[in-house]
């Protein structure tokens, strides 16, 4: 049975280029353009009809009609006092990790003198207004909230606003644990609403709510929101289009085939379309991890969803000859997760290039970076990381360069100006540079 919950790809012996890598990665079949006229759709609901038409998707996707799409500020503070103590206690404690880490990502102020009277000023501003996502289907996700404000508030976003899809459970409302965490953060603006509508009324506003659009929209979500997010961008910023999880470790023997088990299924359990990755030069590590990994796929409490995971394409146990070509397949995939399982983790990070987060050693599991590492659990998926970043203070900063000429600095390049404008036939160009030495 282990031998048959996951597939081995054996490429001792070949050393593929990029682009035959590219083709022989384990890839989950995921097509935003298939939810996209879904999801416009729903936009244009709720662009149309606002506050009804988002009513009516809850009834339709969440199986609930909420009462009250924007929550009472009343409901957050009690949710705030009915946490569970070591649940508050671990969401303070993330908190202040997460802060301390984004603090570290915000660059300061630069001034580059260029010679006498010229100066050029790097400034960062924060995005004024950010709309947060936060799922609500197959679990609960406080930590996503912290993930996406914390950087937010870090940054000196002066609005946020939060969405979360409306709870059967809980009468149509948030979670109350998101809302508590959420309000531990002091965020005001909250929403029962999810997927492609959510989108929609963040990009576009929904004026019985009092809800003004916002600027970008951050945060996690199912295909629909990622088509949505797509079709919005350009009306607001987005972070990304996420897809489902994905784990990559590269082990050699010196791995524990316990620990590679569990953090396999760790990331397994949030959805069937998850990617657990095992790329080794160990076959007898495979052995080992074939039986560990059958045992605990099969016990745990998401079984189902875990075995339906591990079993499909995106999921796979590759054999390679050694570590460097292990670390130029995990480069080719660009990991959201990338797990360093070898005996001189450090040494193996020189060899990569490209992943969301990387987590170093037998005692740095992806769980550790999901809640109380410090580092951002929203991340690149689907090849992403080979040109961009996870979420952080950058995301809601813009770089603006300020240029502080006064008449000797322009003097020094005035006819520099001229001949670029000149050549390339834009005489007003110089023109205008000229106008400040006329007697």
């Amino acid at each position: 049975m282990g031998r048959a919950m996951i597939q081995t790809l054996d490429l001792r012996g070949r050393r593929p280029g990029r682009a035959e890598l590219m083709t022989l990665i384990p890839r989950a079949q995921l097509d935003i353009a298939v939810a996209s006229e879904s999801a416009a759709r729903l936009i244009a609901e709720v662009r149309a009809d606002g506050e009804q038409a988002l009513r009516a998707q809850a009834e339709r996707f969440d199986g609930v009609r909420p009462a009250a799409i924007r929550i009472d500020p009343s409901d957050i503070a009690a949710a705030v006092l009915a946490l569970d103590p070591a649940v508050r206690s671990a969401i303070e404690e993330s908190i202040r990790r997460v802060r301390l880490a984004s603090g570290a990502q915000v660059p300061p102020p630069a001034v580059t003198a260029m010679g006498p009277g010229a100066e050029v000023v790097q400034r960062w501003e924060p995005i004024e207004r950010v709309g947060l996502y936060v799922p609500g289907g197959k679990a609960v996700y406080p930590s996503s909230v912290i993930m996406n404000v914390v950087p937010a508030q870090v940054a000196g976003v002066g609005s946020v606003v939060l969405a979360s899809p409306a709870q059967a459970a809980f009468g149509g409302g948030v979670h109350p644990t998101i809302l508590g965490a959420a309000g531990i953060l002091g965020v005001e603006e909250i929403y029962a609403m999810g997927g492609a509508g959510a989108i929609g009324a963040f990009a576009y506003g929904v004026p019985s709510l009092a809800l003004d659009p916002v600027d970008l929209i951050t945060g996690p979500g199912n295909v629909y929101v990622a088509a949505a997010k797509r079709l919005v961008r350009g009306v607001v910023g987005i972070d990304a289009e996420a897809g489902p999880t994905e784990i990559l470790i590269i082990a050699d023997a010196t791995a524990q085939p316990g620990l590679v088990a569990a953090d396999l299924v760790s990331q397994a359990e949030h959805d069937e379309l998850a990617a657990a990755v095992l790329v080794t030069d160990s076959p007898g590590l495979v052995d080992a991890v074939l039986p560990e990994l059958a045992g605990v796929a099969t016990t745990t409490s998401a079984s189902a969803r875990v075995t339906a995971a591990l079993e499909a394409r995106q999921s796979a146990i590759v054999i390679v000859d050694d570590i460097p070509a292990a670390a130029a397949l995990s480069n080719a995939y660009g990991p959201e997760h990338l797990e360093l399982q070898t005996a001189d983790p450090a040494a193996t990070l020189e060899l990569i290039t490209n992943a969301g987060a990387i987590f170093l050693g037998p005692d740095a599991p992806v769980s550790l970076g999901d809640y109380l590492a410090g580092s951002n659990h929203v991340l690149p998926t689907g090849g992403q990381s080979r040109f961009s970043s996870g979420l952080g203070a950058m995301t809601f900063l813009r770089s603006q360069q300020v240029i502080r000429y006064d008449h000797r600095g322009i003097a020094g390049v005035r006819a520099g100006i001229r001949a670029f404008s000149d050549a390339e036939q834009l005489p007003a160009h110089g023109d205008a540079a000229d106008a400040r030495f006329v007697d």
